[in-house]
């Protein structure tokens, strides 16, 4: 029975690097966000080339340099702090949803300081009694 799980085998070399050896059918590494993270700050520091990053992590350079742009473009600041990524389709839905109840809300309430207005004058004109209305407690403060 094969083994097809992933577990990499770490043999010094001669200079004694650690060379990682994948013994499994398992085509890609996952990479933990911290980890990218990581990674992509390394590649900031003073005399450290993408290239030389790559070569040190075993990884290709084209994929450091597509995680550093997903870095600068902001994609992976919700990974770097492990919170939930949300598709910008998604966001957009959220934000238009959000602008929608608001502007319902101030309708609303446009309605309702009118609603008060016309007891208040009813109240005035003696069309309305008195005594307070089930529900219109808060206005008699008007």
């Amino acid at each position: 029975m094969e083994d097809n799980s992933h577990t990499p085998s770490r043999i010094p070399s001669s200079k004694e690097k650690p060379i990682e050896v994948i013994t499994s059918v398992q085509r890609r590494r996952r990479w933990a966000p911290a980890e990218k993270m990581a990674i992509v700050q390394e590649t900031y520091q003073p005399g450290y080339s993408v290239s030389y990053v790559a070569r040190l992590h075993g990884i290709s350079a084209s994929q450091i340099f597509q995680w550093r742009r997903k870095y600068e473009e902001g994609a992976m600041t919700g990974v770097g702090s492990e919170e939930k990524v949300v598709p910008e389709s998604e966001l957009k839905k959220a934000e238009s949803r959000i602008a929608r109840l608001e502007r319902l809300v101030g309708r609303l309430t446009e309605d309702n300081e009118c609603l008060k207005d016309a007891v208040r004058l009813a109240r005035e004109k003696k069309l309305i009694s008195r005594k307070p209305l089930p529900g219109l407690e808060d206005t008699e403060s008007l």
